[in-house]
């Protein structure tokens, strides 16, 4: 059972890690998020994904619109 948590771990950090190198950010906040994300995984990871995005969907009566 600890393999599977490890290697779901380790591949929503690979995700992440690829996420903020194609995301928009600046090469700091980009090398910032990464080196958090490897010191600490999990943490790291969880931070990234609740943080760093900040589109979100509202979802109107017939379609989905885009606020950022």
């Amino acid at each position: 059972m600890r393999g599977i948590i490890g290697v779901l771990v380790l591949v929503l950090d690979i995700i992440a890690i690829v996420d903020a190198l194609k995301s928009s950010m600046d090469t700091g906040k980009k090398a910032l998020w990464i080196i958090l994300i490897l010191i600490l995984p999990v943490i790291g990871m969880a931070l990234y994904f609740s943080i760093s995005k900040k589109t979100y969907l509202v979802r109107a009566p017939f379609c989905l619109k885009e606020i950022k």
